[in-house]
């Protein structure tokens, strides 16, 4: 088993923490996220960040918020979210996280019982659901024409939904009419953007979805696990995955996925 300075040193490594791995190129942050399955944007916790990888002055020193991004690198996030095979989904407590196709699995149980919860309601959630399961994906401006929601009403019926997985928006370019272009989103229902179920219930699912965190941190403490998703997820999970090999603990309260 590997020790907790050793499982350290491959986390520098893997999660591309020190200057010398440094993302160059959009296509080293599309392979970034294949190897790791999951990205935060910015660093936030042991899940690996994809702004911390490019390791590149911030667009306005000691500003918060969108001025600590990289400087020249801050488009990566939106651009490997329009790649095939990549999910960029709200799911890390209402931020951006993003999914290789392969590791959004796990999301999707839990996104489908959110959705089946949300449909069921008497609320502006539902109406939305309902919108987008006869029209299809649907450009913003047509979501609060069709809605009659001012931008504030639905940007909080979204982000309620987005959180869980249950509604999934995506960047869009469309025509401004004027020969030039603006930026939107889309909405779209989870089941119309991953449209085969994977047959597991939730508690399989939050357990793979600590599976896929822990993997792609390397080694994370177990205080932290908890709080990396919407979904709440106990220590009876995490101590099943214990239980069941699936995890090891290196050394006392880390977690790193198990070698046997």
């Amino acid at each position: 088993m590997a020790t907790l300075a050793e499982l350290r040193q491959r986390r520098l490594f893997e999660c591309r923490l020190t200057p010398d791995r440094a993302l160059g190129t959009l296509d080293e942050a599309d392979a970034f996220l294949r190897d790791r399955g999951v990205l935060t944007l910015t660093q936030d916790s042991a899940l690996p960040s994809l702004f911390a990888a490019c390791h590149e002055e911030p667009y306005k020193r000691g500003a918060a918020g969108f001025g600590s991004w990289p400087k020249t690198k801050w488009p990566w996030g939106g651009a490997l979210a329009l790649r095939p095979g990549v999910l960029a989904l709200k799911v890390h407590r209402g931020k951006v996280l993003l999914f290789d196709r392969d590791a959004a699995r796990a999301v999707d149980p839990l996104a489908r019982a959110a959705l089946a919860e949300a449909d069921k309601a008497a609320d502006d959630g539902a109406r939305l659901l309902r919108l987008l399961r006869t029209a299809g994906p649907s450009q913003l401006d047509d979501v609060k024409n069709e809605l009659g929601l001012e931008a504030p009403a639905l940007r909080k019926v979204r982000e309620k939904l987005e959180s869980v997985g249950a509604v999934v928006s995506r960047d869009i370019e469309i025509d401004d009419g004027k020969g030039g272009h603006k930026h939107t989103s889309e909405l779209a229902r989870w089941d119309q953007v991953w449209t085969k179920p994977w047959k597991a219930n939730t508690e399989q699912a939050l357990a793979e979805l600590v599976l896929v965190g822990v993997r792609a941190a390397v080694l994370a403490h177990q205080d932290e696990v908890g709080k990396w998703f919407s979904w709440p997820i106990e220590w009876s999970t995490v101590s099943g995955l214990i239980a069941a090999r699936r995890l090891m603990r290196p050394g006392p309260g880390f977690l790193a996925i198990s070698e046997s």
